[in-house]
């Protein structure tokens, strides 16, 4: 996820990741300071005020390694976080208590003694996956790391599951039939800046909650079955929707996972986040001398400049619930730059020289958000008129890529409700059922909620002060010990909610008719707003 403080759609501003390309730029460069000081809600808000300090524990360590960056790379799940609804929703939320959950005492207990056990096990698996960053489907040492822990455990492991290098599945049946419990272990991490997005503690929620509930069922003697995937990609890859066209979640009855974002101590939200598009465009012109023959080129530059200019003013008409951002690659261009030239066996390398070359060739990369997979088909349709609209104007052949839409987040209602009463009741957590459920932003995750009862509850961990998702600061968060002990917490909530789809017929196919009625937690609430 990317940290995005975007001022209000009237001072028509965006931003980009640094990671995405070679260039980082700001519609109007007049008002790209603003934007540290705004919300990204669109609002006219301002952010006047930090959490205290002592709510916002420092990070102790740092990654030990970090890829290069690689603009071939598009992160998806972005956002930043307002949480000045936070109290109001939680406040407007009717939960049950946890006794009128009914949920087994024997159960709970038997997957917390688990987890305390595994604790120390996972924190050395966590820092392992931490300190070996790697990209989307380049999850090698993660891949590996992980099925060895999980055989190591007693899970029957598949390697390069779903026809994914890096993707696996552990798997595990207690007794004879019953249901089956699914979660999720991200694993990738982010070009230049590490685990920023703290997929090292996904992948330990993931791990641990799906050990834990088996050894639950064990102890209690409770037939059923618990799967866990190895899900790649999950930052810009879309790795998860490449599974589910596998058939990897058909057999599960409900499938959870867990991601770690900043806020304030112990809190979270279980809400719905935003459907997106990513959108390549290509424009090719023709090169020419810049100040001897102009008339003879097509300025492919011109054209994304254009482009560029045209969704700012575009946004000042969309709504405050949409997001558009994108940036701009270049190849060959010569002005101002340093050019190393091959000849031969010889490399010349001009330095700063001034080459009056149009660029005949410009590349651009965009997010289009929306909160939903109508929406967001209407919106990119908009957005590429301004892309045709350039190349029209700039006279340059146009190239427009869309990539495979990512769904917004449908979280079960009554899974949240479970999830946030265990959660507020065992350990002291608030999760308000209309926060966003991906830190603002998307996530693949996404599309698992369309296919079956799902749920993703993000969760706050102590950050430095503007050290939220997809930050240096958020990626040595992500390694510290305050994390893990939080992140242990959230583990065993999930755990215990999850296992109850296996333990309460009733619970489970209440679960499931929620799902087919389409009930979500951010369709409640709509509807009580």
């Amino acid at each position: 996820m990317v940290l995005e403080l975007h001022a209000p759609h009237s001072l028509l501003t965006t931003s980009f990741s640094d990671f995405f390309g070679q260039y980082n730029m700001s519609c109007l460069g007049a008002f790209s300071a603003l934007r540290p000081n705004w919300l990204s809600s669109g609002t006219s808000k301002a952010r006047t005020q930090q959490p205290p300090d002592e709510l916002q524990q420092p990070a102790a360590s740092q990654s030990k390694s970090l890829h290069k960056a690689d603009s071939s790379s598009a992160c998806i799940c972005t956002g930043d976080h307002d949480y000045s609804a936070f109290s109001k929703e939680w406040d407007a939320a009717t939960l049950p208590t946890y006794n009128e959950l009914g949920s087994r005492q024997d159960v709970m207990e038997a997957i917390e003694e688990r987890i305390d056990e595994l604790s120390d096990e996972l924190r050395e698996l966590s820092l392992k996956i931490h300190d070996h960053p790697e990209l989307g489907f380049e999850e090698k040492y993660a891949h590996d790391t992980m099925t060895e822990f999980m055989e190591k455990h007693g899970f029957e492991v598949t390697r390069h599951y779903g026809g994914l290098e890096t993707a696996w599945k552990a798997e595990l049946q207690v007794g004879s039939g019953g249901r089956v419990l699914g979660f999720n272990s991200e694993m990738d991490a982010l070009p230049g800046i590490g685990h920023a997005c703290g997929h090292n503690l996904i992948a330990i929620v993931g791990i641990g909650s799906a050990l834990a509930v088996a050894s639950a069922l064990k102890k209690c003697d409770i037939s059923g079955k618990v799967v866990l995937l190895g899900t790649p990609a999950e930052e810009g890859g879309n790795g998860k929707v490449n599974l589910i066209e596998a058939g990897a979640y058909k057999e599960m009855d409900a499938c959870l996972m867990a991601h770690p974002q900043g806020g304030p101590p112990k809190s979270g939200g279980t809400g719905p986040s935003l459907a997106i598009i990513p959108v390549t465009v290509e424009y090719f012109g023709h090169t020419a001398h810049a100040s001897g023959s102009p008339w003879e080129g097509q300025n492919a530059l011109d054209a994304a400049v254009l482009a560029y200019t045209s969704v700012s003013a575009l946004r000042q008409q969309i709504k405050p619930t949409h997001r558009v951002h994108g940036i701009i690659e270049g190849r060959d261009w010569a002005p101002n730059s340093k050019t190393a030239l091959a000849r031969s066996s010889a490399l010349i390398t001009l330095k700063q020289s001034l080459v009056p070359v149009i660029p005949d060739y410009a590349k651009m990369r965009w997010l289009v958000r929306a909160p939903s997979g109508q929406e967001v088909d209407v919106l990119v349709e908009r957005v590429i008129n301004c892309f045709n609209a350039a190349a029209l104007a700039t006279g340059c052949r146009i190239e427009i890529t869309k990539s495979g839409t990512t769904l917004d987040l449908r979280q079960n209602v009554l899974l949240s409700d479970e999830f946030s009463a265990v959660s507020s009741q065992r350990y002291g957590w608030k999760f308000a059922p209309g926060a966003a459920g991906a830190a603002g932003g998307s996530t693949d995750f996404g599309n698992v909620t369309y296919e079956l009862p799902s749920l993703h509850p993000c969760y706050a961990i102590p950050t430095k002060p503007n050290g939220g998702n997809h930050t240096v600061l958020f990626a040595e968060a992500a390694a510290t010990k305050e994390a893990h002990e939080l992140t242990i917490q959230i583990m065993k909530a999930l755990a215990i909610t999850g296992s109850r789809v296996l333990t309460d017929e009733g619970f489970a196919n209440s679960v499931k008719k929620s799902f087919n009625d389409g009930e979500t937690t951010g369709l409640r609430m709509s509807q009580t707003s």
